[in-house]
C-alpha cells in the first residue's frame, strides 16, 4: 500500500509530531506509515483522513500485489 501522508502534511505545513500529536499516536508510527513500513489500522487511517479533510482512499493507495 502506498500513501500521500507526506504531500498531505506539505500542504497543510504540519510536522510528523503535530500530525501524530492530532490523531494520538507517536511520531514513529506517523514515520513509518510514510516509509510504507507499516499499514495503518482503518481507525488510524479514518483519523488520519479526517485531519486532512479527505478521504482514505484519496491518501492510501492498494498495489496490485495488496
Amino acid at each position: 500500500m502506498k500513501n500521500s501522508l507526506k504531500v498531505e502534511r506539505a500542504k497543510l505545513n504540519i510536522t510528523q509530531q503535530e500530525l501524530a500529536d492530532k490523531i494520538k499516536v507517536s511520531r514513529q508510527t506517523i514515520n513509518s506509515i510514510e516509509a510504507d513500513r507499516y499499514v495503518p489500522s482503518t481507525i488510524l487511517a479514518i483519523k488520519i483522513s479526517n485531519v486532512f479533510n479527505t478521504t482514505v482512499n484519496s491518501i492510501f493507495d492498494l498495489e496490485a500485489e495488496d
